[in-house]
Formats: C-alpha cells, sequence, structure tokens
C-alpha cells in the first residue's frame, strides 16, 4: 500500500551515506566538547597543583576523589536509567521521570548532609575536614549534570549538550586561575567549586525541565504524542535503577579508590603524586564514555531489541577500534608522560613518572571494556554486567591493601592496571557467549555498507 494511499505524505528522499555524515556531525560536536573538557579539567588540575603546596594539593584531590564516589549513590543510576527506559518505551517513559527527580533530591541530600556532619565532627585534619563540607554541593551537581546529559541526548540536542558540559568546566578553571593570581587557599578554592556546583543545578534544571513537564520530542520517536501514562511505584523505580547506580559507582571505584587510599594510608602527598596520572588517565577516558554513554547507548538500546546485525557490527567494528586505539593512546602517554608530567606539573611530581608509565598499560584495556560492557548494557544483560563490575571493585580494593603497603604507589598503579585486565576478559567472555553466542560476524566490507546507507 503507497503512501498516498494511506493519506501520509511520501518519505523524504535522502542521498546516500546521509545517515553516516548525520553520525559524524552529531559525533564531532561531542567530540569537540569533549576535546575542550578534557583540556579545561586537565587545565584545572595543572594550575591547582602550581598554585597549592603539594600537601594541600594532595588533601583537595583525595577530598574530591570521595565526593565524586559518592555521586553514583546520589544520582542512583537515573541518568543510565532514563535512557534504558526512553530507548523501550519511548514518550510512555515520561511516567518515570517526576518519581527520578525526586529520588535524586532524596539521595542527594542524604549524602550532602552526611558529606558535611563528616567534615564538621572529624577535626583529625582540619583542612580536610573543612574541603569536606566546602565540596559537599558537588555531590549535587554531579547528578543533576548527568540527568540533563541523559535529557539532551534523548532529544537529540547534542549542540546544547555540548555547551552544558563545557559550563562547569569553564568555572572551575575560573577557580584555579583565582586561585593561582591571588594566592587562594584550598579551602577558598573549595568554596569556589561550591558556587560553580550552584550554577551547574541551575543550568541542569533548565535542561531537564521539559521532560518534567512532558513537553519534549525525543529523538527516533516522533510518532503522535503518547500518554505517558500512571507513574510507577518506588520500589519499581528503585529496583530498575539500582543497577546503573552501582555500576556508576564501581567505575568510578577504577578511576579514584587509588587516590582515596593513598592519602587515607600513606600522605596526602602520596595522594598528590597518584593525582596527577590519574587526572590524564580521568581525561583520556572521556573518549570511550562520550562515544558509548553519550551518543550510541539510547541507539544500542534499541537496536538489541530489533537490529541484531547492528549489535554485531558494534561488537567487531567498536571492540576493535577501541582497543587499538587505545594502544595508541597508552604509548604515547608513556612515552610523552616521561617529560611532560615534569614540565606541565613541575619538578616536584617527577615521582610520577613511573607511576604514569604503568598506568598507561591500562589505557587500552579499559577502551576494550567500555565497548563490550555497553553491549552488556543494552543487551538484557545489565545485572550480569554490574556483578562483573563489583567483582572488579572487590579484587581492586583487595590488591590496593596488599599492594599498596609493600610497594606504595607502585603497587597502587599494578592493583589498577590488574583489575583493568580482569574486567575486560570478564565482559569479554560474556559477551562472546551471551550476546554474540556464535553468530557469524559481518566482515569489515559488510560494516562499511552499513555505516555509509541511509
Amino acid at each position: 500500500m503507497t503512501g498516498a494511499a494511506l493519506g501520509t505524505a511520501p518519505a523524504p528522499v535522502r542521498r546516500p551515506g546521509g545517515g553516516l555524515t548525520r553520525r559524524l556531525r552529531q559525533l564531532g560536536m561531542l567530540a569537540i566538547s569533549q576535546v575542550g573538557l578534557t583540556v579545561l579539567a586537565f587545565l584545572t588540575q595543572v594550575l591547582l597543583a602550581r598554585s597549592l603546596p603539594q600537601e594541600h594539593f594532595g588533601a583537595f584531590m583525595a577530598v574530591l576523589s570521595l565526593v565524586t564516589l559518592a555521586g553514583p549513590v546520589a544520582l542512583f543510576g537515573v541518568a543510565e536509567f532514563w535512557l534504558q527506559r526512553f530507548g523501550r518505551e519511548g514518550p510512555r517513559a515520561l511516567r518515570w521521570v517526576q518519581p527520578s527527580v525526586v529520588l535524586i533530591l532524596v539521595c542527594s541530600g542524604l549524602q550532602v548532609a552526611a558529606m558535611t556532619a563528616w567534615g564538621l565532627l572529624d577535626r583529625g585534619d582540619p583542612l580536610v575536614g573543612d574541603l569536606r563540607v566546602a565540596l559537599a554541593p558537588v555531590i549535587l551537581a554531579q547528578a543533576a549534570m548527568a540527568v540533563s546529559v541523559s535529557a539532551l541526548q534523548l532529544r537529540g540536542g547534542y549542540g546544547q549538550l555540548s555547551v552544558l558540559q563545557l559550563a562547569p568546566h569553564a568555572g572551575r578553571v575560573l577557580v584555579a586561575v583565582l586561585t593561582g593570581l591571588a594566592g587562594w587557599s584550598a579551602l577558598a578554592a573549595g568554596a569556589g567549586y561550591a558556587l560553580v556546583a550552584v550554577a551547574t543545578v541551575a543550568l541542569s534544571a533548565v535542561a531537564i525541565a521539559p521532560f518534567w513537564t512532558g513537553r519534549v520530542t525525543l529523538e527516533g520517536h516522533r510518532g503522535a504524542p503518547v500518554r505517558p501514562g500512571r507513574p510507577p511505584r518506588y520500589k519499581h523505580l528503585v529496583g530498575g535503577a539500582t543497577p546503573f547506580m552501582l555500576g556508576s559507582l564501581f567505575y568510578l571505584v577504577g578511576i579514584h579508590l587509588g587516590v582515596v587510599v593513598s592519602g587515607e594510608f600513606l600522605s596526602v602527598r602520596a595522594a598528590a603524586l597518584l593525582a596527577v596520572p590519574m587526572t590524564l588517565l580521568t581525561a583520556i577516558y572521556v573518549l570511550p564514555r562520550v562515544v558509548y554513554q553519550q551518543y550510541f547507548l539510547a541507539k544500542l538500546h534499541r537496536w538489541s531489541r530489533s537490529d541484531r546485525d547492528a549489535v554485531l557490527v558494534a561488537y567487531k567494528a567498536g571492540t576493535i577500534g577501541m582497543i587499538g586505539m587505545g594502544v595508541l593512546l597508552g604509548l604515547a602517554v608513556a612515552v610523552v608522560g616521561r617529560y611532560a608530567i615534569p614540565l606541565v606539573f613541575g619538578a616536584e611530581y617527577r615521582d610520577s613518572v613511573p607511576v604514569m608509565s604503568l598506568l598507561a598499560l591500562a589505557i587500552p584495556l579499559r577502551f576494550g571494556s567500555a565497548s563490550v560492557a555497553s553491549l552488556l548494557t543494552s543487551g538484557g544483560l545489565l545485572r550480569r554486567k554490574v556483578f562483573y563490575q563489583g567483582l572488579g571493585a572487590v579484587v581492586y580494593l583487595a590488591a590496593l591493601a596488599l599492594a599498596v603497603p609493600a610497594f606504595g604507589l607502585t603497587g597502587a598503579a599494578l592493583a589498577t592496571v590488574l583489575a583493568e585486565a580482569m574486567l575486560l576478559v570478564l565482559f569479554w567472555t560474556s559477551v562472546r557467549r551471551n550476546v554474540v553466542a556464535g553468530a557469524p560476524l559481518p566482515s569489515w566490507a559488510e560494516i562499511r555498507r552499513r555505516l555509509t546507507k541511509e
């Protein structure tokens, strides 16, 4: 039956390759923003490291890492949960929005209150205690930013998403510049971060508002308006979002736990020395996250239900491409970091160089894990993925407990690489068995045709 017979307008004719052009344009906008974000985040850490005494910088980074680890509990997995629900339900998923926002506000409020109380009551190190109080609002800002990013991703608003992500990092750079020029203390810098956090929450609320009111157009769901239905019970929301919360927490454990442990059990100087290479790794790890979390994840949720060939393309091309990119970046970091760290951060951070060389081994492992883990998230195997992440976090914690007392910062780096290697093996094995399941993989010619079709 023709479109005219149905009373609908004929579909617009698209030029071949238009799909690839659109994808590259959207990824390009995200890439540009992520490059800017990475540069700003890195510049912030450099300026703070050069402006603050090493011990104060170590205290600042140890508390900031702790606050970052608290973020996933405050967010409670809502950002990724939205991607899953909207990918499966389309506009009907609007029924989850208001309960989700309430859940975030409750969890964030409890986290901020707990961090503030800890800082006020534990005065063993007054600077560390005061920094806990000053940086507590960052917890809410992290949650608000994550949800707003998912909201803009669902709308296909990649340009707005790029601007929104850059804003708080630009504010932090301003704080770092003022710390250097005006001679601010670590506590004053923490207060500046808190002001940036308040502004971030306000900007995020604007991005989330259309979902709250239900007046939003979703990318890939452009049919007639659909009534969202009755809001779900909170037990269903908590049950569905918990795996995402745990997954985000375990992800951040692999980045920040080493700095926290080093600061608590070695010294704040050790935390500073480890924070420098981990800052570099955090910047590099943004690349797979922007590809899979901010661009492909919602699409993978759709493909997992209706397009198995696309999933196989993502498995082969994505995994090989990400590991290859990780190897190249790891080599570059190991070679360039030897000279760049003392030059950029100062001669007092020369002891970070051997730690960076070891941590460079984790880069291709993390890139490969990001690719295969995305197929578990979108393929109905989320709980299995989270179990593997939890197992990796336990192994990482045990390795830190054994290696840090024996080998110091070298032990922390070795524990990080060990945990990343184990995660990649677990994820890859599970995807081969449960997602690919013996299916013939597409040839590179087929992959090229798939990427360049309409």
